[in-house]
């Protein structure tokens, strides 16, 4: 009995998560005008579940902090977040000037020697200074990401005299280097906010935030500008268009 009651409860928290998979992309979407959930009855009709598993399923999401759940009230959104395309290489107020006004706030800006790894990633010799820049960038006036960034000097040092804390770097990169950025290279992993981090955007000591790092080329193939930027995950997600192609033809039967 034991055993068909833990599978029973396994059963119920799969289902669970899978309705609020769902349900959180119609939120992030605006699936919901007004920003009101169905009743708890209409969305285990939907979902052809128990009611016991739909509030599972929106306690998950209340957790995450995208919606409130009142009695009397029922539940509504909480948050919106805001979508960061992957398929072209954007500034954050480019991508997201739909959206609001992004604001940047320049916490350090000064000339280092860089550490071995970030010299040989922009592909500098030992001793070679760079621009460290750190920004705490904000949409509509809620923090949404901390930048830290290295750029090489010579198109770096002329940003000490331009207005950073409304315009995005990219476009003021092509404007010094006279030429468009090229390519860059991009990872993106879940990292825990450190002290630092979670005092400047806002959120608890360890909460989940989406790190990316990314190298910025010029069109000529220069490595420019080395970025890591921790997102707060409950305001932000990562969209993409993703095709599969194949290196050689291949004989189908």
């Amino acid at each position: 009995m034991e055993r068909v009651a833990l599978d029973d409860r396994r059963r119920r928290a799969d289902r669970a998560r899978q309705i609020a998979d769902l349900l959180r992309r119609q939120i992030i979407h605006g699936g919901f005008p007004g920003g009101q959930l169905p009743l708890e009855a209409a969305l285990a009709r939907e979902f052809d579940t128990s009611r016991n598993t739909v509030r599972q399923a929106l306690d998950l999401l209340r957790e995450e902090g995208l919606v409130d759940r009142c009695p009397g009230v029922g539940t509504t959104v909480a948050a919106e977040k805001y979508p960061h395309g992957l398929h072209r290489l954007l500034g954050l107020a480019e991508t997201l000037h739909e959206h609001g006004q992004v604001v940047n706030q320049v916490r350090t800006m000064t000339l280092i020697e860089p550490p071995a790894p970030v010299s040989h990633r922009l592909g500098l010799e030992p001793g070679e200074q760079v621009v460290y820049l750190e920004r705490l960038r904000s949409l509509n006036g809620l923090p949404l990401s901390l930048d830290l960034t290295y750029l090489v000097r010579d198109v770096g040092e002329p940003l000490f005299d331009e207005d950073l804390a409304g315009n995005d770097i990219f476009v003021l990169l092509e404007t010094i280097a006279r030429q468009p950025l090229g390519m860059a290279e991009l990872t993106l992993e879940a990292v825990n906010a450190d002290p630092h981090t979670a005092a400047a955007l806002g959120t608890p000591r360890g909460a989940a935030l989406l790190m990316v790092e990314r190298l910025t080329h010029l069109a000529d193939g220069r490595p420019v500008d080395l970025e890591f930027i921790r997102f707060r995950g409950d305001r932000l997600t990562m969209r993409g268009h993703l095709r599969r192609t194949e290196k050689e033809e291949h004989a189908w039967p």
